[in-house]
């Protein structure tokens, strides 16, 4: 429950609706109106003129909302950094990423912030890149990492590392024999891809595109791990990023087999909203991610 008229007039205003600023700020109907009326008492001037179905301010509350801004703006700054002094960053974070960041590093990086600020609560959500980017967009997560491009004016985008795609084909695999294939050697191909909207299969489309590649036929998998594991079983070949199977091109499940002339890779992306009022654990976590090396991610990853 807020007790405090001056945000509780800043959200009245804001929502131009009572009900809705009280339903917020959980409170009554009741006392909302009592907090402005204290307001107004203090001031000696009307602010808010109510009717049965609209809210006005009078040109009193126009000035006094201004100011009310930038004193609850000051508050908070302030209530920050007197948290800063004793070193406690405190909060909710919600991290969102794309499958393959989020099954294979995210879990490192957010060990490495908790470990460092243990009183942020931290809720993760992993889904395909738009998906993730959307939910950015609607203001359902404060900070995300998606993989490929990201072509929205209000998303702030900050590569943080580098990510390299490979063909893959099963080990018995007419191609597992060749040590380099061209784009003639893809053609009528048995393709495992991911669902639409996942950054590995805009990049392959793509390609595919570019290349003037005839499809066969097609697989679809919602994950990484499905895709690769399809690969394994024969099912057919897949352009996926090498962190994720690493540890079967060791154990020889699948063979890697290079593009003539092509080295493939995209950025991994940290994404926000634009002109987006940051928090202090959001801000410690942008800190901290772009401390971190990409090297340590990975060595932490294949460890």
């Amino acid at each position: 429950m807020i007790n405090d008229p001056l945000r509780t007039f800043v959200t009245v205003v804001e929502h131009k609706d009572l009900s809705r600023a009280a339903e917020e700020l959980y409170l009554s109907n009741p006392n909302v109106s009592l907090q402005i009326q204290s307001l107004e008492e203090e001031l000696g001037t009307k602010l808010v003129n109510y009717s049965p179905k609209h809210l006005e301010l009078t040109q009193s509350g126009e000035i006094y909302y201004g100011y009310a801004k930038q004193m609850l703006l000051l508050q908070d700054k302030a209530q920050q950094e007197i948290k800063q002094l004793s070193n406690v960053v405190t909060g909710t974070l919600k991290v969102g990423a794309s499958y393959t960041i989020g099954e294979y590093i995210m879990p490192f990086v957010v060990a490495e912030f908790a470990a460092q600020y243990p009183k942020v609560e931290i809720e993760t959500s992993i889904a395909n890149t738009e998906e993730i980017i959307q939910a950015v967009r609607a203001d359902r997560l404060d900070i995300a990492f998606v993989e490929g491009e990201v072509n929205h004016s209000d998303i702030e985008i900050h590569p943080i590392m580098e990510d390299e795609l490979i063909l893959v084909v099963p080990n018995q695999h007419p191609l597992s024999r060749l040590p380099i294939v061209t784009a003639e050697h893809l053609q009528d191909q048995v393709w495992i891809l991911r669902e639409s909207g996942s950054g590995t299969r805009s990049f392959l489309n793509e390609l595919i595109k570019e290349w003037g590649i005839n499809v066969r036929k097609t697989y679809i998998f919602g994950s990484g791990q499905a895709v690769k594991q399809a690969v394994i079983a024969g099912l057919g070949i897949a352009l996926v990023p090498r962190l994720i199977v690493r540890k079967e091109l060791n154990a020889k499940e699948l063979k890697s087999v290079r593009i003539k002339g092509k080295r493939l890779t995209r950025s991994f992306n940290l994404i926000g909203p634009k002109n987006h009022e940051s928090s202090e654990a959001m801000e410690a976590f942008t800190e901290q991610l772009f401390a971190l090396e990409s090297t340590k991610i990975g060595q932490k990853r294949n460890g």
